[in-house]
């Protein structure tokens, strides 16, 4: 597969220090550069499934009318963390 390209990134002297110096050994600021980008992609479609999957979620409630309520889904959480903790299968 070939590589492509990013446009060029000007930025104001105190970020590409700031950025420097957060560099790890061996790391090169272009690393940094595509790790952050790589990472803010994975972010922002992580975060666009999660809206898609809360919408969904409204649309079938509204759908069927049933509702859970914050104590509910709180506590249902709680309930499969204990046993996950306590080696339990939980419900």
């Amino acid at each position: 597969m070939k590589t492509a390209t990013l446009p060029s990134l000007r930025v104001d002297p105190e970020l590409r220090a700031a950025a420097e110096s957060v560099l790890k050994e061996g790391e090169t600021l272009s690393a940094l550069m595509e790790d952050s980008l790589r990472r803010q992609v994975h972010y922002r479609k992580t975060q666009a499934e999660f809206i898609a999957r809360g919408l969904a979620s409204l649309a079938e409630a509204e759908r069927t009318g049933i509702y859970y309520s914050a104590e509910e889904v709180l506590g249902e959480l709680k309930d499969m963390l204990d046993a996950k903790r306590s080696g339990k299968p939980s419900a």
